[in-house]
This record gives C-alpha cells, structure tokens and sequence, in this order.
C-alpha cells in the first residue's frame, strides 16, 4: 500500500516544528495571534488544547507565504482565505523573489530615496566653536 494515513491532530508544538524550516522566525505566539485574528479556526481538545489538522497546517503556510513573498497585510490574505473557502481560484502567494530584477520593498522605497538624497547633498560642516578668553 502506498497510501498513507492521514497524520492524527497536531500540538501547536508540533505545528511549530512543521513550520520552522519554511518560517525560522515563526513562533507560538504568531500561531496564536493568527488564531485570535479568525484566519485559521484549529479544533479544542475538551481541556482546551489547540489541535491542528493537515488543512490547519496548509493554511497556515499559506499566510506564511503571503506575507513573507508578497508583503501582504492581513486584510487581503483574509479575503484571499475567504475565496477559497467559498471555492473561488485565488492566485497562490508567488515563490520568494530572486535578487536579479526582484521589485523592492515596498516599505523600503522611502528610506532608500532618503538616504541617497543624503548621500547627493550632505549635511553641513559643523561649525568650530571659538573659546572666549
């Protein structure tokens, strides 16, 4: 048989583990957050324990994805989870862009025009202080 069983509920822990190799800077608490933020619903043990299922875990790599490749804020990556939940093709998050003709940050845009007008026109010299006799 090839087939093989369908992995049982998952820890958060265990989610964790699962994550890391993609996502290193992915944490319980990120995990957590996404919860509280309705993007992934994982089922409660009846003493209240986060069970992950396989679904839980590729939504969540989703997410990942969207942010870390495509600088997506939440907002739009809900509406992209609603898509597909309502069945509806949502383009996947692109694959991480390559340093050659890779667009920039879109945060960073700013910063690095300021600092080249920094470099094209530095600041003054400061001025010598003469001491009083």
């Amino acid at each position: 048989m090839n087939a093989q069983p369908a992995r049982a509920l998952m820890t958060i822990g265990d989610v964790l583990g699962l994550l890391r190799p993609d996502f290193p800077d992915i944490t319980i608490s990120k995990i957590r957050f996404l919860e509280a933020e309705g993007l992934v619903e994982p089922q409660r043990s009846p003493s209240g324990y986060r069970k992950f299922c396989d679904a839980d875990v590729e939504r969540l790599r989703y997410i990942l994805r969207a942010q870390r490749d495509q600088y997506l804020p939440l907002r739009v990556i809900r509406q992209h989870l609603e898509a597909l939940d309502r069945g509806e093709a949502v383009p996947p998050p692109a694959a991480p862009a390559t340093t050659r003709g890779a667009a920039p940050h879109p945060r960073r845009g700013r910063h690095h025009r300021r600092h080249a007008r920094r470099a094209a026109h530095p600041p003054p010299a400061p001025r010598r202080r003469r001491h009083r006799r």
